[in-house]
């Protein structure tokens, strides 16, 4: 008995997940006054502003590189993947934590999620829509993507199923469906509330067209919990496939320091590690700007710190296994690459010693709980752990092959400002979509909140609490 007392004194003893004193009516009203009543500030503005120039950016790099071809870009022989697939692959890692946070964490009952699941779910949406730019673009013939779907056609020809470009292209397009339909999903009781709150008419009929006619009857409910339950236990394996068959785009081929079983779990593990530190790098400025403290408190940034802390020690781990080994395979090309003049001692050795400061070093301070719960500084360290995983790819792709098996074939790379403008843009366009985003759907899910304002009524001793019928009544 004294070690359950001692137990709930040490639940009690963190932060919350919601801050007291809120009910289902101030849970409703206040994030759905950030879409219905106050939607516009000079913040959003300037916001919506940069990723509207980004973009602009973005159009006018695209239009050069489909005029002059991808020789605008820094890549050379033997170094064919540059900043292209650098970036895709950091897109798509990015694109992970919020498929993690809403199927995985839902799966396992983590009520952390609540109030940071919806944003993630967009941020992995946006970021798998500038992921996919890269692929589409490197193929130097983007209008003839459609060669590497199945599509019936009279000759019987088939994509080449040996080509990266193909595996990529299913994994990413199934990745984006599911991801898609799971968001889609979670937001129609929240579309429902929009539109019963509205006091536009057109939004009325929009946000009720969205809302697939949604009354928050008990069938409804029934089926929405099904759907959702089902759309979560199917996303839940795509985090650990699609980044596995990002890593075998490497991991399938001889070049030295991508030929190893270790990059599948390593790859995933990093994903998870930047897709979190991206959520922490929006969801900081998000609860400052729309004053969402009481909503997104000091545990949701402890819990995603810890995250990040777990998966940075993973990824650490995956380099000192490669390092290991190459050096214990007696691989001579291997050593080279890895223990020698290629990514410790190379040419790129900043971007190297860099990167395992920014992935491995500094992540450590994250050990401290003043730190994990304190914002700016938690901050601080998303967004050098975003750009520390940026630069892991920088080093696989480039140092492999900048230096493969013949030193006469060995080239230096280093990108144009039209590869530089190229990857601009996509941020334009990410950042263009999450201000749209914010504007127009609640950025928080009300629905869910409200759930947990009911569990929060029967811990506190308040009996069952209302029905769901009551819930969706308050909200009107």
């Amino acid at each position: 008995m004294a070690k359950l007392d001692h137990e709930i004194g040490r639940r009690d003893a963190l932060p919350p997940v919601l801050a007291p004193g809120h009910t289902f009516g101030t849970v409703t009203a206040k994030i759905s006054s950030l879409v219905l009543t106050r939607p516009y500030n000079w913040r959003w503005a300037v916001g919506m502003g940069v990723g509207s120039s980004l973009l602009i950016v973005f159009f006018i790099a695209v239009s050069n590189l489909l005029y002059m071809g991808t020789g605008i870009w820094g890549i050379n022989a033997p170094v064919m993947w540059g900043w292209a697939i650098i970036n895709f692959v950091w897109w798509v890692g990015i694109g992970h934590a919020g498929t993690l946070i809403s199927a995985i964490l839902l799966l396992l009952k983590q009520e952390w999620r609540t109030s940071i699941n919806r944003f993630a779910e967009a941020m992995t949406l946006f970021a798998v829509a500038c992921a996919g730019m890269f692929p589409l673009l490197h193929m130097g013939r983007p209008w003839k993507f459609y060669w590497m779907m199945p599509y019936p056609n009279t000759m019987g020809l088939l994509p080449q199923w040996r080509s990266p470009l193909v595996w990529d292209v299913f994994a990413v397009s199934t990745y984006a469906t599911v991801s898609a339909l799971f968001w889609y999903v979670g937001l129609i009781p929240d579309l429902a509330t929009l539109r019963d709150r509205s006091k536009n008419r057109y939004a009325q009929i929009l946000y009720g067209s969205l809302a697939l006619g949604w009354r928050g009857s008990a069938r409804h409910w029934a089926r929405y919990k099904s759907a959702y339950i089902l759309l979560a236990g199917l996303a839940t394996p795509l985090v650990v496939s699609v980044h596995t068959v990002v890593a075998l785009d490497f991991a399938a081929s001889v070049i030295p320091g991508w030929h190893t079983t270790i990059f599948p779990p390593y790859f995933v593990a990093g994903a998870i590690f930047s897709g979190f530190a991206m959520v922490v790098t929006l969801c900081v400025p998000l609860r400052a700007v729309f004053d969402l403290k009481d909503f997104i408190t000091d545990r949701h940034l402890d819990n995603m710190a810890k995250v990040i802390l777990a998966t940075g020690m993973i990824v650490g781990y995956g380099y000192g296994i490669e390092a290991f080994i190459a050096w214990y395979s007696g691989n001579p090309y291997e050593e080279f690459t890895l223990l020698g003049k290629g990514r410790p001692f190379g040419p790129y050795a900043f971007a190297y010693w860099f990167m395992l400061c920014c992935n491995v070093g500094i992540p450590q301070f994250l050990w401290f709980p003043a730190i994990r719960r304190n914002a700016m500084t938690l901050w601080v360290i998303s967004l050098i752990v975003n750009v520390g995983m940026w630069l892991e790819r920088y080093v696989i792709v480039v140092t492999s092959l900048s230096q493969d098996f013949l030193p006469s074939s060995w080239a230096m790379y280093s990108p144009t400002r039209w590869d530089v403008a190229t990857y601009l843009g996509t941020l334009g366009l990410f950042l263009f979509l999450l201000f749209l985003f914010l504007r127009f759907l609640p950025v928080i899910a009300i629905a869910e909140m409200r759930e947990l304002v009911h569990e929060k009524h029967d811990h506190a001793g308040h009996g069952h609490g209302p029905s769901a019928v009551e819930m969706h009544g308050e909200t009107r």
